[in-house]
């Protein structure tokens, strides 16, 4: 594993700048990964490990630069479920182990650094120097995962049977003998609505003509 300040510089390039966020993940994608025995997560290790995260922030971008998950690469899988946790995956034994921060550090950084006003400076610092127990909690946990959810794996290609998508990776539902789409079989569930009256531009002409 290489030392924390060169992933955390390499964190800071890869998301725009450095905040408390920032250190908490890459502390955590690196306590996770030694709880595992993976030393070389991007290099030698790069096919033993899955994580998933569950928040969709600054952490999220140090834990995959540490790790070298990535969503690309189906290694990375998001719950957005707004906790700054993650789970750290061994393929090649199975095991695993969960990670959140824990509230209480919020606390003990103020505590630690009562001279520092800007609540953000005052975490980033603390962060640095606290012990992992009073920065995280740990639970080894079980995660059941499908041959689908694996990097490399490479599923059947089908068609939506009402919008005529094409659907990767077996993510599609069966409606008696129709294989639909998820955002067609759960309308409400989409992150976009389709807008009415207005025309789509379907023509493989250019839109504009020199």
């Amino acid at each position: 594993m290489e030392p924390f300040d060169n992933l955390l510089s390499q964190a800071e390039a890869a998301h725009g700048h450095l905040c408390a966020g920032q250190i908490l993940g890459v502390r955590m994608a690196m306590l996770g990964c030694l709880r595992l025995g993976i030393d070389d997560p991007r290099g030698k290790d790069r096919k033993r490990l899955v994580t998933f995260v569950e928040i969709d922030r600054c952490a999220t971008d140090a834990i995959s630069v540490v790790t070298g998950c990535r969503l690309g690469k189906r290694a990375l899988k998001v719950r957005d479920w707004g906790k700054m946790a993650a789970t750290f995956v061994d393929l090649s034994t199975n095991r695993a182990i969960r990670i959140a921060a824990r509230e209480s550090s919020k606390e003990r950084a103020r505590r630690l650094h009562p001279e520092i006003e800007n609540k953000n400076q005052q975490q980033m610092a603390a962060y640095r120097e606290l012990p992992d127990a009073e920065l995280f909690s740990e639970q080894w946990v079980s995660v059941p995962l499908h041959p689908r959810e694996f990097p490399g794996y490479k599923g059947e290609r089908v068609a939506c049977s009402i919008c005529g998508e094409s659907i990767n990776y077996d993510r599609f539902l069966r409606d008696g003998e129709s294989i639909v789409c998820i955002p067609c079989a759960n309308p409400e569930t989409r992150y976009y609505q389709p807008l009415t009256g207005i025309p789509a531009y379907n023509s493989p002409e250019p839109l504009t003509k020199p």
